[in-house]
């Protein structure tokens, strides 16, 4: 794969993992709850599991950073911005393991029915990431702090300005299945929202 590309690119069957000195080429975002979030917070520790049928976003970045774990731990995440993005069929999941209890699942759906979920300014920060992907106008390679797609670096993100980064005027994803940290947006619009907690696993997958 050449470190800069433009037109169409086009990847099947992808896998994502991305440390802060290595890009990724793919993403997705998709929020816990509705409304603005902080633009920097500690995060609480726990990964979530999103998929979705499809998503299409437009104005696409992304870049490495650190995410801070409440009580100081650090990990190393892939941050995906869209400047807006629309999905469908979404399904979101956490297991919180209850002492004396077990494990407890809190599920999420939207956007299923003919229903369309909308977010804006919306980044995920992720480190794991499968499904298909098509990029528009994508260049590979750009220094984080010099991209003119997307939303830009996140405001408070731990991120070094000439790292690698990568940015696309739309992008195109299907069948996705992720591993987030933590996500936040300016605006999330969740049609046909369904929320439910269960008695043991039930994840999106």
């Amino acid at each position: 794969m050449e470190s800069l590309a433009r037109g169409g690119t086009r990847w099947r069957r992808f896998a994502v993992v991305m440390v802060p000195s290595v890009a990724a080429t793919a993403a997705i975002g998709v929020a816990l709850s509705q409304g603005a979030l902080a633009a920097s917070f500690s995060v609480s520790g726990q990964q979530f599991k999103v998929r979705v049928d499809r998503l299409e976003g437009e104005g696409f970045v992304q870049y490495g950073a650190i995410d801070a774990q409440h009580g100081g731990k650090t990990v190393p995440v892939a941050v995906s911005g869209f400047d807006t993005a629309r999905l469908k069929g979404l399904c979101q999941s956490v297991v919180v393991p209850v002492p004396l209890f077990g494990d407890v699942t809190l599920k999420l759906k939207a956007g299923n029915d003919g229903k369309t979920v909308e977010a804006k300014n919306l980044y995920t920060d992720l480190d794991q990431l499968d499904g298909d992907a098509t990029f528009h106008e994508i260049n590979i390679g750009v220094a984080a702090g010099d991209t003119t797609k997307g939303p830009g670096v996140k405001h408070g993100d731990r991120t070094d300005p000439g790292s690698f980064a990568q940015e696309a005027d739309s992008v195109t994803l299907t069948d996705v299945k992720q591993v987030a940290w933590a996500t936040s947006a300016g605006t999330f619009k969740l049609a046909g929202l369904s929320m439910g907690v269960s008695k043991g696993k039930d994840e999106c997958f």
